[in-house]
């Protein structure tokens, strides 16, 4: 497998970060020493939300990294877009920043899973957006998409954005925790299979179906070996 993994979404409210604490807990399960990190995070204070989720999931408690804020290198209280909610508070994100953290935590660990913050095409500064980051580091990124009415667009103009800038697109989780119709549901699932198989036929697929805290994640064996080849 790659060593970093970068799991960005459609839009905000993806499920992006239960995908990637759920992925996380299958690597961990695995007997892979993963870690997950949030680039920036919005709209708390202290201790990154979305990290307190992922440990949440993976059934463990904060880690030293966390603490440190390693894992979370910017939080900011204003619930905006991370530039906006940096500016409120007289500051600006260095990417740079992230990218030091990131290393250090692959250096420690098997495997990092970053999440994003909402779609890709985010601005983190007022030069850099989301996808100049993947651009920059060429992580492989993981799109999350949701199962509803209307994010079939979404998620197209999300793949588009990655192959126009050519990022490396693994893997897609398709979040069904929310589903306006069951036909709407499959039919979606069936035309972003054929975009992939067209422009990432390596890519691997998987259905993130409802889930809970102390259930097994759903197998992403298929998946994940699909994306280690690619």
């Amino acid at each position: 497998m790659e060593k970093i993994y970068f799991i960005t979404g459609i839009d905000t409210d993806a499920g992006k970060s239960i995908s990637t604490g759920v992925m996380a807990l299958y690597l961990k399960n695995k007997g892979i020493n993963v870690i997950t990190q949030k680039m920036a995070q919005t709209g708390c204070v202290g201790i990154s939300e979305d990290i307190a989720t992922h440990r949440n999931i993976m059934g463990i408690g904060l880690l030293p990294e966390d603490v440190q804020g390693l894992t979370c290198p910017y939080i900011f209280s204003f619930p905006a877009s991370p530039d906006f909610s940096a500016s409120l508070e007289g500051k600006e994100i260095n990417v740079n920043e992230i990218i030091d953290a990131t290393n250090f935590l692959s250096g420690k660990y098997d495997v990092v899973l970053v999440e994003g913050v909402g779609g890709i095409m985010v601005p983190l500064n007022e030069s850099v957006t989301v996808a100049d980051y993947l651009v920059r580091t060429s992580y492989p990124a993981i799109i999350v998409a949701i199962a509803k009415l209307g994010s079939i667009n979404h998620t197209l103009m999300t793949l588009e954005v990655c192959r126009n800038r050519n990022i490396k697109v693994t893997g897609l989780i398709y979040n069904k925790y929310i589903r306006t119709n069951p036909e709407i549901t499959d039919a979606s699932a069936e035309s972003l299979k054929k975009y992939l198989s067209c422009y990432y036929p390596e890519a691997g697929f998987v259905e993130l179906d409802e889930w809970e805290t102390g259930c097994q994640p759903p197998d992403m064996s298929a998946a994940l070996e699909r994306i280690q080849k690619s």
